[in-house]
């Protein structure tokens, strides 16, 4: 079987009401809504934003589609290789267009279904290059891909635990001990997709890594009504270590950037007790604790050295 060959797959009954569907994690009609989501159809969509933008957007349709993806492997609805059919024959595209204040529109589509109409600021879209002077409602670009030939899905790279203390990963997996079943949300979404960025000191390509998965299930659950059958926290969280190509021990800058995200996509503002924010924060202070007990033992060791 060639590798632009769609695997079809025969999933039981049970695997695919555990399936995520297009219809779950976008407004979507049609044959399209009843399809689940398969990875290469996350490579091709990512191949789309970043021939139009130059870059994969945050909370673009790749990323909800990458985790969601990832997440039909592991219940065995599609194969880790598989493409949907329609998804290959129709390709996807990305467009976008700006305004006279040079507000980004960019529009992300499968055959004649809307996946996402986003909306950004100039200073939200840092990496994507806006015209100096633009014009209203000039159409900048927009590509169609075939599924046939899609971009690789960026590989993790090799985890180094660099600094001394807890680092983020641990703190992350951590939360599942005290939150473990709340359904995630997308002011934990927000938090996590921080942390894994701060883990790495910079911003990182990580399609299949914790803050996809994390967005992909608040999106999901967000459409849902019974509880059972959300995404939990532990669901996300419970292989942090694992699934971060970097980490670090835990600042207090680390954790007041998280608190501040999670707070802002809460509709309360107020962050969840012993969740994402919480956990870093006592992370942070514990190696804040250790550390002056560190140095403080360096400190006498230095003023006795003369003497000994």
């Amino acid at each position: 079987m060639s590798q632009g060959q769609s695997i079809r797959l025969q999933p039981d009954q049970a695997s695919d009401e555990l399936a995520i569907k297009y219809g779950d994690v976008f407004d979507v009609a049609g044959g399209l809504a009843s399809k689940p989501i398969a990875p290469r159809d996350a490579d091709t969509m990512l191949a789309a934003e970043t021939q139009v933008l130059g870059k994969p957007l945050d909370t673009g349709a790749a990323t909800v589609m990458y985790s969601a993806a990832a997440a039909n492997v592991t219940t065995g609805v599609v194969g880790p290789d598989e493409g949907n059919e329609m998804v290959e024959r129709e390709g996807v595209s990305v467009s976008r267009s700006r305004d006279a204040r040079g507000k980004l529109f960019v529009n992300e589509a499968i055959a004649d279904h809307t996946l996402c109409e986003c909306r950004y600021n100039p200073y939200d879209v840092r990496g994507i290059t806006l015209s100096p002077a633009p014009a209203p409602n000039i159409r900048d670009e927009q590509w169609r891909a075939p599924s046939s030939n899609p971009t690789p899905t960026p590989h993790m790279g090799a985890v180094d635990r660099s600094g001394d203390g807890i680092t983020i990963g641990e703190a992350l997996e951590a939360t599942t001990l005290s939150i473990g079943d709340k359904p995630v949300d997308q002011g934990d979404a927000a938090a996590i997709r921080v942390a894994e960025s701060r883990a790495a000191s910079s911003w990182l390509s990580q399609h299949s890594g914790l803050g996809t998965r994390a967005q992909a299930a608040a999106t999901f659950n967000d459409r849902q009504v019974c509880d059972h059958i959300m995404i939990t926290i532990s669901d996300v969280l419970s292989d942090a270590t694992e699934k971060l190509p970097l980490d670090k021990a835990v600042t207090t800058e680390d954790a007041a950037g998280v608190r501040g995200v999670e707070q802002r996509e809460k509709p309360d503002m107020v962050a969840t007790p012993g969740g994402v924010a919480d956990t870093l924060e006592t992370a942070a202070r514990v190696n804040r604790d250790k550390l002056l007990r560190n140095n403080c033992r360096s400190c006498r060791l230095s003023a006795n050295y003369p003497f000994k």
